[in-house]
């Protein structure tokens, strides 16, 4: 069992009863993704025998655990992962495999198709905001707003103008 044990936080995603298929999704959404230990639960229960309790993956260089804890917490927007890529069409790839089933949402947001929520942004994002232009960041905020996916060459457009 390879678990990452350095690591100071670990997210800690809490799922009714999909923690194993949505790490299956996950790790083959994320290039060199993986599930790195499953424990199942026992005739003691509380989940039927045999199905996962928790299932530790590693998606993106990041180990997360996900728990079947059953119907009592879901998912909200209040908590997101910000994945971000290299180009418009790693940005496609992230955007179409995790908004399957899902719901799309205004500026990269997206709820996958287990309600957790993510950012598919392009990794120079922040270039597009100078605080010494704010007319460049403003015509950027304002191409942001218009957009569900966003478009890599619309935003370096509205930052060039």
């Amino acid at each position: 069992m390879k678990i990452n044990t350095t690591a100071k936080i670990t997210p800690f995603l809490w799922f009714d009863t999909q923690a194993e298929e949505a790490a299956q999704f996950y790790t083959s959404v994320f290039e060199g993704g993986e599930i790195l230990h499953v424990t199942r639960y026992t005739e003691v229960g509380p989940g039927p025998e045999g199905s996962a309790m928790t299932v530790v993956f590693e998606i993106g260089g990041v180990e997360f655990t996900a728990l079947n804890g059953g119907p009592l917490f879901t998912f909200n927007e209040s908590v997101s992962f910000v994945i971000h890529c290299d180009g418009q069409d790693e940005i496609d790839h992230f955007w179409n495999a995790l908004s399957e089933n899902g719901e799309v949402q205004q500026c990269g947001w997206l709820k996958d198709r287990f309600g957790l929520s993510w950012q598919v942004v392009p990794s120079n994002l922040g270039d597009f905001f100078d605080p010494n232009q704010p007319e460049k960041s403003a015509k950027v905020i304002n191409a942001l707003r218009g957009m569900v996916k966003l478009d890599l060459a619309a935003l370096e457009a509205a930052a060039d103008n």
